[in-house]
């Protein structure tokens, strides 16, 4: 061949290599996110992932897809958390109090009957109050997106018909890993007793704990109806969520990026409020059909009375002027 020919063919033959690796530039830079929760991807969180990943994947013109592990694939609540701050898992739905282990000023959102109503919570959150909680996450390793929720918590046992403090005391209840909740019931005289939220039907089931206490929508998808007999709407502590991404994942996206990621998650959030306001609304019934004991009507004030000494606990943690910009919060 001659030297003319060579380097004309050498030019074509560089030239469609680049054209190649031109073609497939676009699925080099694709990045896959990995998000886990705890729960069924039917469930107020499962809503909201679906409304998250549809906006990351169109808002970044599909750079970004997320990969869904749901029912605690990737771990329970604590392990997920950890492993966004770990920068091994990149992003999580979660209740706040596992959150309140890396970024203990969550805490304060946990404290009973601190919040009047949903309008109150959801307001607050979305306000100055809630985005300065947010912003004390960066210094922990994580990014919180995002205030979802889980909504009131209410108590579910196997004992007896929970009306008044009284009927609480003795009672060894689940809760998450998260001392504001644990103070409030060693308060009540319960046995508070944390146990990662996989484990939870199974010792209910088997009698290793008499209850737990958790919102209509998380009761419903995890199906405690069929291994819980009396439910009391005690709504003692309203329970919001959090869409949080790894500091290290987020560190890795371009500034247009993040912005679309944190657009998309505030998007989740609403459906995920959405699910929850539905599941609130027929919730009620769905129990009772399912053989559950529903006591609509506790002492509310009772209890508010007899946290007393928990609330004092409480002022000391957080201080009380800080609770009561929440609680005043109009």
């Amino acid at each position: 061949m001659k030297s003319n020919q060579f380097r004309s063919a050498l030019a074509f033959g560089l030239s469609a290599v680049t054209l190649t690796l031109a073609g497939i530039a676009p699925a080099t830079a694709q990045t896959t996110l990995k998000l886990g929760y705890a729960i069924v991807n039917t469930s107020h969180y499962g809503i909201g992932a679906s409304v998250f990943m549809r906006e990351v994947e169109k808002r970044t013109n599909g750079r970004i897809k997320i990969a869904e592990y749901a029912a605690a694939a990737l771990g329970g609540e604590r392990e997920t958390v950890e492993g966004a701050q770990l920068g091994t898992v990149d992003l999580v739905i979660t209740s706040t109090g596992p959150v309140g282990n890396f970024v203990p000023e969550t805490l304060i959102t946990d404290i009973p009957f601190l919040f009047r109503d949903y309008d109150h919570a959801r307001r607050g959150l979305d306000g100055p109050i809630g985005q300065e909680i947010l912003k004390k996450c960066d210094a922990k390793g994580l990014v919180c997106l995002a205030w979802g929720e889980n909504g009131f918590r209410h108590m579910t046992n196997n004992k007896r018909d929970v009306k008044s403090p009284e009927d609480v005391k003795g009672l060894k209840l689940r809760t998450m890993e998260n001392q504001v909740h644990m103070t409030a019931f060693r308060t009540l005289g319960a046995s508070p007793t944390p146990m990662a939220f996989p484990e939870l039907y199974g010792a209910l089931q088997q009698g290793t704990v008499d209850g737990q206490e958790n919102p209509i929508p998380v009761i419903l998808s995890a199906k405690f109806a069929n291994v819980q007999k009396f439910m009391s709407l005690t709504g003692h502590v309203y329970s919001p969520a959090l869409f949080i991404m790894s500091k290290a994942s987020y560190n890795k996206l371009s500034k247009e990026d993040q912005i679309a990621v944190t657009e998309a998650a505030k998007l989740g959030a609403a459906a995920n409020r959405q699910k929850v306001s539905a599941d609130e609304a027929v919730g009620v019934d769905v129990l009772r059909k399912a053989g559950v004991n529903v006591n609509e009507k506790p002492d509310k004030a009772a209890f508010q009375t007899a946290l007393a000494p928990a609330y004092v606990e409480y002022a000391k943690k957080f201080g009380q002027a800080n609770i009561d910009r929440i609680k005043n919060f109009k």
